[in-house]
């Protein structure tokens, strides 16, 4: 991945400072200001590989004495040579010192259209979801790497206390997260995750989810998975489910693929004799106002579709429909034609455009809209 550890990072400078040749040698503080100065177009491999030839020949170059000549090409000779092998170190070391500057800026400009992971200070950091980088404790250890739209953590990191990340995922776009236990999942456009950089042995492992997400549990029996959804807990050994839980809406979703999963109200404890237990192919329904549990048989594919970028409505009234559109497309939708609102519709998308699913809908029930930008005007 083009990437060093911290410790290898640290092994490099080591190396440096161990080494140095002559006096004249740039220091790593000169190395590192070197970096940070290089215009784009040279990158810091380049510049330091220039660097230490350049100073190779001013010393060939000074060489007065002909006794000393073989002494002096022996020098030049060591530069040259270890001149590639520092250019290939140092510019790892900078990708990570430059990792380590991008980490730590102490204030972020948010727009809410950002990917962001937030520490346990309450420090910010800004995902790209085309980017490579490390994320770090508090301490400047690495505990996870990100590549593309894929955050990885590491069981092995030297953690014995629980610390929680948590990771928001705005309008109009969708993540996937590696738990520490091999857990993965699948976060859905306007969702947050709160979930421990490690999860200690001997204690559950509990997640705190606001919004949609699909769980692909790692099995561990004497470690219950545990996903808590505001009111409602979700509790399994190792299984596949979807959790729906958005602030907005009055019911809490699971739906279960594969397995068994537990459902009861938070502050209760579990008990498999009086709680729900659903069984693969069926839905859970919390009414959040009422604290009740229903259940009813499903076909799970149209709960899950969201993970391959599908829209599919069944049975769905036409403000729910809505609802997930704006989180879909991370738009605004008005709607002026509140004949609409009750309407049931069927339909399946793929990789279409908001004025593609709007002109489905109008073919069906006339009705005039506007988009400008972000906003959609339903007249």
């Amino acid at each position: 991945m083009n990437r060093c550890t911290p410790a290898e990072a640290a092994q490099v400078v080591a190396f440096y400072q161990q080494n140095r040749l002559t006096d004249d040698f740039p220091t790593v503080d000169e190395i590192k200001f070197l970096i940070e100065q290089q215009p784009e177009a040279q990158t810091p491999a380049d510049a330091m590989f220039s660097r230490i030839m350049q100073q190779a020949k001013d010393q060939e170059e000074t060489a007065h004495i002909p006794e000393e000549t073989p002494v002096r090409r022996l020098h030049f000779k060591r530069y040259a040579g270890i001149a590639a092998s520092f250019a290939v170190l140092f510019t790892l070391g900078w990708m990570y010192f430059n990792n380590s500057a991008a980490t730590s800026k102490p204030s972020v400009k948010l727009t809410g259209t950002e990917i962001t992971l937030t520490n346990e200070k309450g420090e910010i950091q800004i995902i790209n979801e085309k980017g490579e980088v490390f994320i770090k404790d508090e301490d400047g250890k690495v505990v996870a790497s990100q590549q593309n739209n894929t955050i990885a953590y590491d069981n092995n990191a030297d953690i014995e206390k629980l610390v929680y990340n948590t990771l928001n995922i705005p309008y109009g776009k969708r993540f996937q997260l590696h738990l520490s236990d091999g857990t993965v999942v699948h976060l859905n456009a306007g969702t947050t995750l709160k979930y421990p950089v490690k999860f200690i042995a001997g204690q559950d492992r509990t997640v705190y989810l606001d919004g949609e997400a699909f769980f692909d549990v790692a099995k561990d029996k004497a470690h219950p998975f545990i996903v808590n959804a505001d009111k409602l807990n979700v509790r399994v050994l190792g299984t596949h489910f979807n959790v729906s839980s958005y602030p907005e809406d009055s019911h809490a979703d699971v739906v279960l693929v594969e397995g068994s999963v537990g459902m009861y109200t938070d502050g209760q404890t579990f008990d498999a004799s009086k709680n729900i237990v659903l069984e693969p192919g069926y839905k859970g329904s919390f009414s959040k106002a009422e604290s009740s549990i229903q259940t009813k048989e499903v076909s799970t594919a149209i709960y899950t579709a969201w993970i391959k970028g599908e829209l599919v409505f069944r049975n769905m009234t036409f403000k729910n429909i809505c609802k997930k559109l704006e989180r879909h497309y991370n738009i605004v939708i008005e709607n002026h034609n509140t004949s609409l609102e009750g309407q049931r519709f069927n339909a399946s998308f793929k990789d279409e455009t908001i004025a593609n699913v709007l002109s489905y809908f109008k073919e069906l029930h006339n009705f005039n809209y506007t988009i400008n930008k972000n906003k959609v005007i339903i007249k």
